[in-house]
């Protein structure tokens, strides 16, 4: 059960109350009632006629008072009406009701990748299973590969990109995967185990960009400024792996859609390279690829 304190306030208009148990993920302001449609706590306290506006922060709340009353006339009675209404099981916060969840499969240029869009987030990074064996603490990439036609699954935020064998074509079986996806996410289960550890190319760069060449780093920069997104939305991802200062050549990791795809090549001759060499003349000729 929650319990308040009152705690002093330098102003006279301001009631404070304390509780070691949080009220509310994040600060809130309210001027009336109306303002306060999304927190009920704060609706309650609206309908005493002396309360001028509600503070919620954390584990503080604050009022603020009418000149009609003294605080110290009203205060145990509203710490009491506060820690009621609680213990009764009142609403805090009005939980939003998320919309269904919904999957859509989209064609890449890999004629072997397809990509699974919902419209609910997955996970926070990009992540690449190239076998059952490294989804260990990936349930859904693990219930993946039970496909007998499955060959490597890729995650990114709100999207998997799957790979498949030539034993079948997506035509056969797009929509048994987009249904298993859909009904997977609908019935809340974990995409990734609370013990996964990943370590990702983003925490790895940043671990070790202290040790990147001014060149180096702005190879990086690059790529995360103007390719990554181009090559997300085709289901895909590009890492930087390495830079021969002697050779001029950009090494990187095609991940996704983008490992093997027939496309690839001619992307990365005509769409990275050449926007490498625009940005760094002089310093890069060539980008070389390999898939992850």
């Amino acid at each position: 059960m929650n319990r308040f304190r009152i705690q002093p306030s330098d102003n006279p208009d301001l009631l404070i109350f304390e509780t070691e148990t949080p009220l509310v993920e994040r600060a809130y302001a309210f001027n009336n009632v109306a303002e306060a449609q999304e927190v009920p706590l704060a609706q309650q306290l609206f309908y005493l006629p002396f309360v001028k506006a509600v503070t919620l922060n954390s584990t503080q709340l604050t009022l603020e008072r009418f000149p009609i009353v003294e605080w110290n006339d009203v205060q145990n009675e509203v710490q009491e009406q506060l820690e009621k209404y609680l213990a009764d099981g009142g609403e805090i916060v009005k939980e939003k009701k998320s919309a269904p969840a919904s999957v859509y499969a989209e064609s890449t240029p890999n004629p072997a990748v397809m990509k699974f869009v919902a419209n609910k987030k997955l996970v926070d990074e990009s992540l690449e299973f190239t076998s059952i064996d490294t989804t260990k603490s990936a349930p859904l990439a693990q219930a993946l590969f039970h496909f007998p036609f499955v060959k490597e699954v890729y995650m990114d935020e709100n999207f998997v990109s799957i790979t498949k064998y030539e034993i079948t074509t997506w035509e056969e079986v797009v929509q048994q995967v987009r249904t298993f996806i859909r009904e997977y996410i609908a019935a809340k289960k974990p995409i990734l185990a609370p013990d996964f550890v990943s370590p990702t190319q983003e925490k790895e760069a940043a671990e070790t960009a202290a040790t990147y060449s001014p060149t180096e780093q702005e190879i990086v920069r690059i790529l995360d400024e103007y390719i990554k997104p181009a090559v997300a939305s085709d289901g895909g991802n590009i890492v930087f792996q390495s830079f021969d200062e002697t050779a001029k050549a950009v090494h990187v990791v095609l991940q996704g859609a983008c490992s093997g795809c027939p496309s690839s090549t001619f992307t990365l001759k005509n769409g990275i390279e050449t926007m490498m060499r625009e940005m760094l003349p002089g310093k890069v000729e060539q980008v070389v690829a390999i898939n992850g």
